[in-house]
């Protein structure tokens, strides 16, 4: 096993994964982004903000003596992950994508997938008037236009950039209820809903309950990983790849 682990983290599964090498024993620092106010911290030291781009994460990395890297941001962190594959590779520390499976409609399902927040905005407006929008307040800007539909916003935190004209701001975390997530379409008279490709089951009853309804999902298709990195999708195969990814480094025993 290697000693020292980087989890660029932030997600259930990240967390997960610091308690699993933690409890072996191993040393485990956590990077969070920062962007949620109470995070979950996990056990093990944790940072909290970016490195500066690729090239401070790679002089982190050497300056830490880390063995090993496991990306285990949300699924569309999309920046940190490609940073974090130009890093790995320049100080010659292996990487691990830690990614969650995406959902899959099933029958009964309307979806409707897009390639971004810009696209989901255009959607919304051609499928209801009465959006539930669960996409994080990170990307609401790409709503700001849309001034002839009623948005329920429901995010972590309270936004802080642009928002929809008309929307409601529900703050809540995860994991959620079939029963909550039904009532909640119920009493907003929500006629189509807009999510990420998150993954998981904290927040998949949403999509339960619009089957249900009868309702649309405009579903937003994940970034994919950068080429040629490792993925895994839980925290037991991710710690398993460590054991394989540091008995194949150069002068590992």
């Amino acid at each position: 096993m290697p000693t020292h682990v980087l989890i660029l983290g932030g997600t259930t599964e990240g967390r997960l994964l610091a308690e699993l090498l933690h409890a072996r024993g191993l040393r485990v620092t956590s990077s969070l982004a920062g962007r949620v106010a109470a995070p979950r911290t996990p056990p093990g030291e944790v940072r909290i903000g970016g490195f500066g781009g690729a090239g401070g994460l790679e002089r982190w990395l050497r300056e830490h003596a880390v063995d090993a890297v496991i990306d285990a941001t949300h699924p569309f962190a999309g920046t940190i992950s490609f940073h974090a594959a130009e890093a790995a590779a320049g100080a010659h520390v292996p990487l691990l994508a830690l990614r969650r499976p995406g959902w899959a409609p099933v029958p009964g399902d309307d979806w409707h997938p897009v390639g971004s927040l810009a696209e989901a905005a255009g959607a919304a407006r051609a499928l209801g008037r009465r959006v539930f929008l669960t996409t994080g307040r990170m990307g609401l800007a790409a709503f700001a236009h849309v001034d002839d539909a009623w948005f329920l916003v429901r995010s972590v935190d309270a936004p802080d950039g642009p928002c929809p004209p008309r929307a409601e701001v529900l703050l809540d975390r995860g994991p959620f209820t079939l029963d909550g997530e039904r009532e909640l379409l119920r009493r907003h008279r929500i006629d189509v809903l807009v999510t990420k490709d998150s993954g998981g089951a904290a927040t998949a009853p949403k999509l339960a309950a619009a089957r249900e309804a009868g309702i649309p999902v405009v579903v937003v298709r994940r970034p994919p990983v950068p080429q040629g990195v490792a993925v895994a999708a839980g925290p037991e195969e991710a710690a398993a790849w460590l054991d394989t990814a540091h008995a194949a480094r150069p002068g590992a025993g």
